[in-house]
């Protein structure tokens, strides 16, 4: 087993991202948990960690700190690159990133715990208007993401990519929150797909507590 800490958040749409390209790759690890509801993220332990006070973060051998989803997935495969999450052919790499993007930059970002708690205290949503906004900006992103499938077993072909890491929490958030799926069944069954591999079950976050 590698000596990577993982410090991250059972829930965490990103840190569930993370889990899942550790455990395609075969690599061991030790989770931590911060918990965002209890606000562990804010603490001076964390910030030392994360200056967004964000999760996750990757530990690595010696102490030194990866932030960001995306960017601690792009290390590990530069570093443990089989099996690999992106192309080589960079236009398949393009559309890989693509779809990728269109999940963490354009939904995840805007139904992001803190989002969804500003609403509630800076302009008084109620629940019912809180999980309308969630819906809807899966649903704007779903609609774009669908056609963007292709016909492969997985968004990424025949083997999972990037873009089918940032796929997985994104449809377990879109069910939390009740969102109507039968627009989408590319999604639903690419999704199903990788739900039947080992190390994205075990990625689940009903699997960390």
């Amino acid at each position: 087993m590698s000596g990577y800490v993982l410090h991250d958040y059972h829930r965490s749409s990103a840190s569930y991202r993370v889990r899942i390209a550790l455990n395609l790759k075969g690599l061991g690890y030790r989770r931590h948990d911060v918990s965002l509801v209890e606000g562990e993220q804010r603490s001076d332990a964390h910030l030392a960690r994360s200056p967004q006070g964000f999760v996750p973060v990757l530990e690595l051998d010696g102490g030194r700190m990866l932030t960001q989803s995306l960017a601690i997935i792009d290390w590990l495969d530069a570093v443990h690159p089989e099996p690999a999450l992106a192309p080589a052919d960079p236009l398949a790499r393009a559309d890989m990133m693509a779809r990728a993007l269109l999940i963490a930059c354009d939904i995840h970002p805007l139904n992001n715990l803190r989002v969804l708690k500003r609403l509630k205290h800076q302009f008084e949503a109620t629940d019912a208007q809180r999980d309308d906004w969630y819906r809807h900006w899966v649903a704007e992103g779903f609609a774009a993401l669908e056609p963007m499938a292709g016909t492969g077993r997985y968004l990424g072909g025949d083997a999972p990519d990037v873009s089918d890491v940032c796929l997985v929490p994104q449809m377990f958030n879109a069910r939390r929150f009740d969102l109507d799926l039968s627009p989408y069944p590319r999604l639903v069954a690419i999704d199903a797909a990788l739900q039947a591999l080992p190390a994205v079950s075990a990625a689940h976050p009903d699997a960390q507590r």
